[in-house]
């Protein structure tokens, strides 16, 4: 860092340093601090869901959640989306124009620490597509008990003829004509013992869950399932965290709705049209320590990510509640929305407006100067944003639902405004995609700097404004973090102006540990 230390206190007002410390200082004695930190990338601060881009009623209790639970909005806006997604249910496609049609599944993953309260809101967001299955399961109870007695009644006879085969075929004196026709009833018998399904319990949600069972879900649910979790285990299965390998085809061909063979060992498993949402939460080490080949695969590409700025330290202590007549709006009528969907056969076809189309390609025109890989915007991140028009499209159709929820499908246009709504939702993701996918296979300086900078940044940071290098790496560390690799991040840190090395006082006495250098945040961190 330029400027050297010097013993002024005031430059730390509001916050007197211990007695005997020397703390920084310009050569002129004035603030060493720059007026704000030298960024280590050029994205701007991110930006907070839209959520008043959402039909009323949804958006109101997006608000209420966010309030009442004091979360950023950004977590129940994602859900809101994810919900949407799972009512659609693979019964929902939308058409742009001739030639370009998408089904309306959706990847969504929030990026939060700890302790942010993410299950109460998975509770509060997905209860309606509860109450459903709960109500499908009953309702299936009979038809799941009549097929099963019907097996059992159906094996019995497949038994019995079977033995009277064997029987009669085993008597010297008996014709040949009798024992081809024992032999063929205990065909028969068996074919029909075979040809009695049990179906299987319904199930729309799925949580702790491995790709493997996806798949096996996906096949015993027509093809229909939403994977939602605030736990977020099977998004380090598929990045292979635990196995060294990338598990990512079933929610490739899930998101795209292309068909799914599996034909491994003993399992045979075949799904037409899968229709696959994602709906998870994960903690930022996720991301940190994800290989760079997921980028690869177009896994990464498909999901909307959202990197929320935690509240922590300014939460409320007695939030309003969620208003009564927002939280009967939002269950009736997404338990409305997903009932209906859920008893069609075939899927509804949803289509722009021409002042929709019209729209949507002049959303194509900017987006794609943005891909440039000489100098775009967006360069860095071409793979997601390829397929930007596309998830603005699939958005668009579900918020076309949420407007319609009981009558959409009679009322398939889906307007300009609606379109407008979805590209708001849609730019909003693209700046936290940034900020998501450069932490991926960047250098470990930079990606341990941006791991310091998020905890040292916040209000309710637990070493202070003064710590030492053994005491940040202490609290900051992850298992592969190495301690000269933490002390060249924060040495960045510094030079970019985010904190401030003191002068080490000379030692007065030979021998022992020399103690780790004292370092301050920059004091924009104790009022943001």
């Amino acid at each position: 860092m330029s400027a050297e230390p010097a013993t002024n206190i005031r430059d730390f007002p509001g916050r007197p340093a211990p007695t005997g410390t020397v703390v920084p200082a310009s050569e002129d004695g004035a603030s060493p601090w720059p007026d704000r930190p030298a960024p280590l990338s050029n994205l701007h601060a991110l930006s907070r869901f839209p959520s008043e881009a959402l039909p009323g009623w949804l958006a109101d209790f997006t608000d209420a959640v966010a309030e009442t639970m004091q979360t950023p909005v950004d977590l129940p806006g994602a859900l809101a989306l994810a919900t949407l997604s799972t009512a659609a249910g693979g019964r929902v496609m939308v058409k742009v124009r001739d030639g370009w049609a998408e089904q309306t599944t959706l990847f969504t993953v929030v990026i939060m620490e700890p302790s942010a309260r993410k299950s109460p809101v998975f509770t509060l967001m997905t209860e309606p597509i509860r109450t459903l299955e709960r109500t499908l399961r009953e309702e299936a109870r009979h038809s799941i008990e009549t097929a099963r007695m019907q097996q059992q009644m159906a094996e019995s006879a497949r038994d019995k003829a079977q033995k009277k085969a064997a029987t009669i075929t085993g008597e010297e004196l008996t014709d040949q004509q009798a024992q081809e026709e024992a032999i063929a009833d205990a065909v028969d018998a068996a074919l029909q013992a075979d040809a009695i399904a049990i179906p299987h319990p319904p199930q729309l949600i799925a949580d702790d869950v491995t790709p493997q069972k996806v798949a096996t879900i996906l096949a015993q649910q027509d093809g229909r399932l939403a994977v939602l979790s605030d736990e977020g285990t099977i998004f380090e299965i598929v990045a292979g965290r635990y196995s060294g390998n990338v598990n990512a085809e079933v929610f490739l061909k899930g998101y795209s709705g292309t068909e799914l063979r599996v034909d491994r060992g003993d399992r045979s498993e075949y799904v037409a049209r899968p229709a696959l949402t994602l709906g998870l939460t994960i903690q930022p080490t996720v991301i940190e320590d994800l290989p760079p080949k997921l980028r690869g695969n177009g896994f990464l590409a498909r999901i909307l990510f959202a990197r929320p700025i935690p509240l922590s330290g300014r939460r409320k202590i007695r939030p309003d509640p969620i208003p009564q007549e927002v939280a009967e709006a939002y269950t009736a009528k997404m338990l409305a929305m997903a009932t209906a969907l859920h008893g069609f056969e075939e899927p509804v076809t949803l289509e722009f407006s021409p002042a929709a189309d019209d729209l949507m390609a002049d959303i194509e025109a900017e987006i794609e100067p943005r891909l440039d890989p000489q100098g775009g915007e967006w360069a860095d991140i071409a793979d997601w944003a390829g397929k930007l028009a596309g998830q603005t499209a699939r958005i668009a159709a579900l918020l076309h639902l949420a407007e319609y929820p009981r009558t959409a499908w009679n009322n398939p246009q889906i307007s300009d405004t609606t379109v407008a709504n979805a590209w708001r939702i849609t730019q909003y993701y693209a700046t936290h995609a940034q900020a998501t996918l450069e932490y991926i296979g960047q250098d470990d300086t930079i990606r341990i700097a941006r791991r310091i900078l998020d905890r040292i940044s916040r209000r309710d940071w637990e070493l202070g404004d003064r710590f030492t290098i053994r005491q940040a790496f202490q609290k900051i560390r992850t298992k592969q973090m190495k301690t000269d690799e933490f002390k060249r991040a924060l040495e960045l840190l510094a030079d970019l102006g985010h904190v401030a090395a003191e002068t080490q006082p000379e030692r007065t006495s030979k021998g022992g540990r020399p103690p780790s250098p004292h370092y301050w945040r920059h004091p924009i961190y104790r009022t943001t």
